[in-house]
């Protein structure tokens, strides 16, 4: 994702995000919870990667999910039983 694409979707300015990148100021709550938002993540999630020193993909797959529609649970489902059932018949 572009600075661009995540400033207009995080309701930032662009500049904004290019310094929360670089580092070179300390955003505010609200600023962080915006980007993360963008991002389609809960703060929440930002503060723990950021404690551990990882990406926690689990959480993020979380996030991602808890925003979607029954109908697109249902159909994000089917995907993971498809690549479940894929992943199966390599193992085998």
């Amino acid at each position: 994702m572009t600075q661009e694409v995540l400033a207009e979707k995080s309701r930032l300015a662009a500049d904004t995000i290019r310094r929360l990148e670089h580092g070179s100021f300390s955003p505010s709550l609200d600023t962080l919870r915006k980007a993360c938002n963008g991002l389609g993540i809960r703060i929440s999630t930002l503060f723990e990667s950021f404690e551990i020193g990882e990406r926690d993909v689990g959480r993020e797959l979380v996030d991602a999910l808890s925003g979607l529609t029954e109908r697109e649970l249902a159909i994000v489902a089917g995907i993971v039983r498809t690549l479940r059932d894929f992943r199966g018949g390599e193992d085998g």
